[in-house]
């Protein structure tokens, strides 16, 4: 499955609700996980970004449709990554 990083900032409505933010991750991995996504881990962040999410996706629309459903909620924006392991890299620039 593809593998994503996401990267995420808090909008001023999400920040007004930070107290529910562990709550609401929680929600959106569950959801998720039914729908075929593997979440490998979600860290928040200190820094340029508050939340950073590890995920493996069915698919690439699959993914597109995560990340609107997640922007839909208004509380965060986000930079979707795809990240390749080192098999799949050496897969992509061939032998050495």
């Amino acid at each position: 499955m593809p593998r994503y990083v996401v990267l995420y900032r808090f909008t001023d409505e999400g920040r007004k609700r930070l107290k529910e933010t562990v709550h609401r991750a929680d929600e959106i991995r569950e959801l998720n996980e039914a729908a075929g996504f593997e979440v490998l881990g979600h860290y928040w962040t200190q820094g340029h970004y508050d939340l950073v999410t590890v995920v493996e996706a069915p698919s690439e629309e699959a993914m597109m449709n995560g990340a609107f459903n997640i922007a839909q909620t208004g509380n965060v924006t986000s930079e979707t990554l795809r990240a390749f392991t080192d098999e799949e890299m050496q897969r992509i620039i061939g032998p050495a």
